[in-house]
This record gives structure tokens, sequence and C-alpha cells, in this order.
């Protein structure tokens, strides 16, 4: 009966030596978490931003028009960061400007300057997957993209554009109001730089593919992508955004970002 005992107690140590490092090992969705978490601890600090952005609209035939904007951002600590996209050309466009707070406890705020009508204009959490300005990216996807606005879950690793990747998935929570069901994106292990992402519509259809290029790394810690570029498999649509003049920690405060004061931004 004792050596009966020994066996049965060695027999358990065995089960739970091999069962701990699985148990120990993070599910799909707390992995996905803690890289999409990284990621997100990596590109926060910068402080504030400016550059130049070229807006290349193209058809289904290939027909292309431009636009070119001046962006401004400003993280502030305890809320969400805020940017302006201010268009300068063409003149039937210039003068226009979006504001976003983007909020991490809450639905984001946006708000549309129109110069034509000399108005403000509200942008309703329920038009928010309505597209910006004529382009394929929605009001959404100009939000910046808050760690808390979406849960997580790890799909697999595999290699994107010659580089080794998480492949990850994030779900927005505010389900009423997202034109999207799911996203998957790819990030590279190493820096946890966007590579790619996979827009799914409320069908549960691939909608929309981003891709990033260009990379640079500004005050040897920020990665930017000098282009940007938005397929629409559904509609056979495409919009180009291009990337210069970035400027680091220019003295933007959050006075700068008031709606009150967008009629009188130049």
């Amino acid at each position: 009966m004792r050596r009966n005992a020994r066996t049965h107690v060695s027999v358990i140590v065995v089960l739970l030596a091999w069962l701990s490092p699985v148990c120990g090992a993070p599910g799909p969705e707390e992995r996905g978490l803690d890289i999409a978490t990284e990621a997100d601890r990596r590109d926060t600090g910068y402080g504030d931003y400016t550059a130049h952005l070229r807006m290349i609209l193209r058809n289904r035939e290939g027909q292309t028009s431009e636009r070119l904007l001046r962006v401004r951002a400003l993280e502030v600590e305890g809320e969400g960061t805020r940017s302006l996209c201010i268009f300068d050309t063409p003149a039937d466009v210039k003068g226009t400007i979006l504001l976003t707070h983007a909020r991490t406890d809450a639905d984001d705020y946006q708000w549309l300057y129109l110069p034509a009508l000399k108005r403000v204009k509200r942008i309703a959490g329920r038009n928010k997957s309505g597209a910006f300005m004529g382009s394929e990216f929605a009001y959404e996807d100009i939000a910046t993209q808050s760690l808390d606005k979406y849960t997580y879950k790890w799909r697999r690793d595999e290699v994107c554009d010659g580089n080794a990747c998480n492949v990850i998935a994030r779900y927005p929570k505010d389900k009423r109001n997202s034109g999207y069901t799911r996203q998957v994106v790819w990030l590279d292990e190493k820096e946890y730089r966007t590579l790619k992402v996979d827009y799914f519509d409320r069908k549960e259809s691939l909608l929309k593919t981003l891709t990033f290029g260009g990379y640079r790394l500004y005050l040897n810690e920020f990665w930017r992508p000098r282009e940007m570029n938005m397929v629409n498999h559904q509609t056979g649509k495409s919009s180009q955004l291009i990337w210069s003049d970035f400027a680091f920690r220019t003295g933007l405060t959050k006075s700068d970002f008031d709606r009150h004061r967008l009629t009188r931004i130049r």
C-alpha cells in the first residue's frame, strides 16, 4: 500500500509538471492584448507632431485626383490624442478641417469645419463609418486607434513582406456604430510596426486592406510610414496617403485643438 501511494503521488507530480507550462501559456485573447499593448506603448511619448500629407484618390478606372493637407497631433495625458487635418488643395475643399479628440475611455469626438458654409459640424457616432472627404478612409480610420476601443485575439505568426509578424484580430467594442466586425492586423515582431490591416464589414466580408511602407525612425524611437495605401475590394477604388516633413515636439498645446477656434485656423 505504501509503494502504491508513492506511485500515485509520483504520477500526480509528473502530470502537474507537464500541465504547468500549458496552463501558464497565455491564451489567444491574452496574447493578442499583450501584443497590442506593446505596440501602443512603443508609440506613446512623442508629445506632438506636425506633417504634410498628399492624398491620391483613384476610382475603379484608375483616374486620380489629389488633395494636399497639413496634419497636427498632440498627446494629452489621461485623455487621448487630439489631431487636426487641414485641407490646402484643391480649391473646392481648401480650408476644410477635421478635428478629432480621440479618447481612451469613451467615444471619440470629431468635428468638421466647412468654410463654404462657415459652419462647424459634429460627426455623430453613427456616421463614423462614413467616407472621409470622398476617400476610402472612414472617419473612424482617421481617429487614433486607441487600445481600449477593441478586444483582441492572437491569430498566428507568419512572414509578411520579409518580416516575422504577429497577426492579431481586433474587435470594436462599439459594435453599433463601427463599420467593421473586425480588423486583422499584421505587426512586425521586432518593432511592432503595423504593416497591413484587413477590414471586414458588418456582413463579415473583406471590405478593405490598408498597407504601410517606407517606415522611418524619428527621435530614435518613433516609427512613421511614408506611404499608406487603402484598397476597397468591393468598389475597386483606392486612396493613397504620402507623408512628409514630420516635425516632433513643436510646442502644440490643447488650445490649438479647441473646436471653437476652428474658424480661425489657417
